[in-house]
């Protein structure tokens, strides 16, 4: 069950002593969108997709370290992007699985020494795909999880959040990313579903299945759009416009 987040941001900013690491996704492709191209490697004003999912994280307090998970058909892209716009920025390149689901395993045994020697606290999940997630979604989702053990965006059909993250008078909830969790027992549950042959449709689910934690909703946002189709991107740069981030 999915629980209403609650506590002060004091006890939040308490709670976090460790470090946070982010895991990028962006080991899909962009065949809905008609192109041959991964869609993180899409223009969005001026940048790459990608580039704007990094710079949402740029801020995040306590990052240790940076996974991006991609196909090895793009790491020429990848390279190229990290090189024109990351801004020197230190990002690990982790290879993709078949499906979602394998590549955050793959994200998480790649993390797995610096978790259990205890650098890493907290790791956060989010699709490279996602461009607009923004600073504070980001901030609220890992303070969230690192007081309360696990945390995602929940928003419903018609864009109004309920915080325990169910279905209320029969309404369908979205959930989005980024989602963040405790990074022990996020490891067990990714190692536990590996032997069992479980996969996931996104991260709280393997949590939730496979662990104690918590999940915890926070207030998703109406403009936290996934690239799928063309018009998404359109869209995109519109809410880029509109929200007053600077183009470039």
């Amino acid at each position: 069950m999915r629980q209403p987040a609650r506590g002060t941001s004091r006890d939040r900013e308490t709670a976090r002593r460790g470090g946070v690491a982010l895991v990028l996704l962006a080991a899909g492709n962009g065949s809905r969108v008609g192109r041959e191209i991964n869609k993180v490697f899409l223009p969005l004003a001026g940048r790459r997709v990608l580039t704007w999912s990094l710079d949402s994280t740029r801020r995040l307090r306590n990052l240790v370290s940076t996974v991006l998970v991609v196909q090895d058909h793009d790491l020429v892209h990848v390279r190229e992007v990290l090189r024109r716009e990351g801004d020197g920025r230190a990002v690990e390149l982790v290879q993709g699985g078949s499906t979602r689901h394998e590549s955050e395993l793959h994200a998480m045994r790649s993390l797995a020494p610096r978790i259990h020697d205890g650098t890493i606290d907290v790791v956060v999940i989010h699709d490279a795909a996602r461009p607009l997630a923004g600073p504070t979604l980001f901030t609220e989702v890992v303070d969230t999880a690192a007081l309360l053990g696990g945390a995602l965006p929940v928003l419903s059909k018609q864009g109004i959040v309920f915080s325990d993250g169910t279905n209320v008078d029969g309404q369908l909830m979205t959930v989005q990313t980024p989602q963040a969790f405790h990074a022990r027992p996020l490891l067990e549950a990714y190692e536990q579903a590996a032997r069992e042959g479980f996969v996931g449709s996104d991260t709280a689910s393997c949590v939730e299945r496979f662990s104690e934690l918590r999940v915890h909703g926070v207030a998703g946002d109406a403009s936290n759009i996934k690239i799928t189709f063309p018009e998404d991107l359109f869209l995109a740069e519109r809410l880029l416009e509109r929200s007053g981030w600077r183009l470039r």
